[in-house]
C-alpha cells in the first residue's frame, strides 16, 4: 500500500479591499451579475464574470426550472457563452459570486461539482490555468490560481480512450 496526499494552495483576502483592480472590478461584477438569475425555486442567486485573454468579458447567471435536472448553473452558463462567442480564446479569471435571498451572503462559496468538470475541461482543453475569484456579497475572498486543484483525480477525455 501507498499513501497518497493531494492538497493546494489558495489565497485569503479579508474582504475585497485587499485585491488589485482589475480583480476588484471583476468580483463587483459578478456581484452585480447574481440580480440577472432566475432563481425562483432556491432564492440563490448566482453570477459568474469571465475575463477571457483578449480582454473580453464574458457573464452569466445560474438558470433554474421546476424540472430541476435541467437548470443551469451560472459558471457554465458563462463557459459557454464565452466558447460560443469567442471560440479558441482562453479564459484567464473567473469571478463567482452569489446572493442568497434566505440567508448569508456574507462567504465564499466554491462551484458544484459539475461545474467544477466543466472548469476543468476548458482549463484541459486550453492548456493553461483558470484562476478563480470565490466571493460573497461581502466578506472574505478565496482566489485559486488553477480550477483543476477543486477536482483532484478528475475524470477526462483521456480516460475515455483507455
Amino acid at each position: 500500500m501507498e499513501k497518497q496526499l493531494q492538497q493546494f494552495e489558495y489565497l485569503v483576502y479579508n474582504d475585497i479591499t485587499g485585491l488589485d483592480d482589475s480583480d476588484t472590478w471583476l468580483l463587483k461584477e459578478a456581484r452585480e451579475v447574481t440580480a440577472h438569475a432566475y432563481a425562483p425555486y432556491s432564492h440563490f442567486q448566482v453570477g459568474a464574470v469571465i475575463k477571457l485573454a483578449n480582454g473580453e468579458i464574458v457573464a452569466g447567471s445560474n438558470q433554474e426550472n421546476a424540472s430541476f435536472p435541467i437548470g443551469l448553473c451560472a459558471e457554465r452558463v458563462a463557459l459557454a457563452s464565452a466558447a460560443s462567442v469567442y471560440p479558441n480564446i482562453d479564459i484567464d479569471t473567473i469571478a463567482i459570486s452569489y446572493h442568497n435571498l434566505n440567508g448569508d451572503s456574507s462567504r465564499p462559496i466554491s462551484p458544484c461539482g459539475m461545474c467544477r468538470q466543466a472548469l476543468s475541461e476548458y482549463e484541459m482543453k486550453q492548456a493553461s490555468p483558470i484562476r478563480l475569484i470565490l466571493g460573497g456579497l461581502s466578506g472574505k475572498i478565496y482566489v485559486i490560481s488553477r480550477a483543476n486543484d477543486l477536482l483532484p483525480l478528475s475524470f477526462s477525455g483521456s480516460d475515455l480512450n483507455t
